[in-house]
C-alpha cells in the first residue's frame, strides 16, 4: 500500500489586479482591469473583485469589459513586478518543500507529504503558507489570496 500524498494547491485569485491595488492605494475599492486598451483587441489578464461584480472576467475582450463597466480603470500589465512578487511567494513555498510545481506566476502545486517543518497536516501547512504570504506582502499592501 502506498502512503497518501499531501498536495497543496495555491492559486492567488485576482493576483495582477491585487498587486496593482497594493502598489497604488488610490485603486483600492475600484474596478481595476489589467489588460489591453479597451479600444484595441486586447483581453483582460486579471480584474479586481470590484470589476467582477459587473460580470468581467479573465480572457474577456477589453472592449466588452469597458461596455460592462465604463468607469473601470484599465492598467497595462507590469509582468516584471508580478514576477518579483511571485518569486517572494515561491520563497515561502520553499520553506516547506522543494517539491513545488508552478503553473503560472500566481498558481502552484506543493507536495507537502514530507515537508521541512515536519507538520503532518496539509491544511495546517496551507494556513501557515497563506499567513506568511499575507505577512510578506502586507508591507506594501495586501495581495489577494
Amino acid at each position: 500500500m502506498h502512503a497518501l500524498r499531501k498536495i497543496v494547491h495555491v492559486d492567488m485569485d485576482a493576483f495582477y489586479a491585487s498587486v496593482e491595488q497594493r502598489d497604488k492605494p488610490h485603486l483600492k475599492g475600484k474596478p481595476v482591469i489589467v489588460g489591453g486598451d479597451p479600444r484595441s483587441r486586447g483581453v483582460v489578464a486579471a480584474c479586481s473583485y470590484e470589476a467582477r461584480r459587473f460580470g468581467i472576467h479573465s480572457a474577456m475582450a477589453c472592449a466588452t469589459a469597458y461596455r460592462l463597466c465604463p468607469r473601470a480603470i484599465f492598467i497595462r500589465p507590469r509582468f516584471e513586478v508580478y514576477k518579483a512578487v511571485s518569486q517572494q511567494i515561491r520563497e515561502v513555498f520553499l520553506r516547506y518543500t522543494e517539491l513545488v510545481e508552478p503553473l503560472s506566476l500566481d498558481e502552484a502545486f506543493l507536495d507537502v507529504t514530507v515537508n521541512k517543518p515536519g507538520i503532518t497536516s496539509a491544511t495546517q501547512i496551507a494556513q501557515q503558507i497563506r499567513g506568511q504570504i499575507v505577512h510578506i506582502t502586507r508591507g506594501q499592501g495586501r495581495v489577494g489570496l
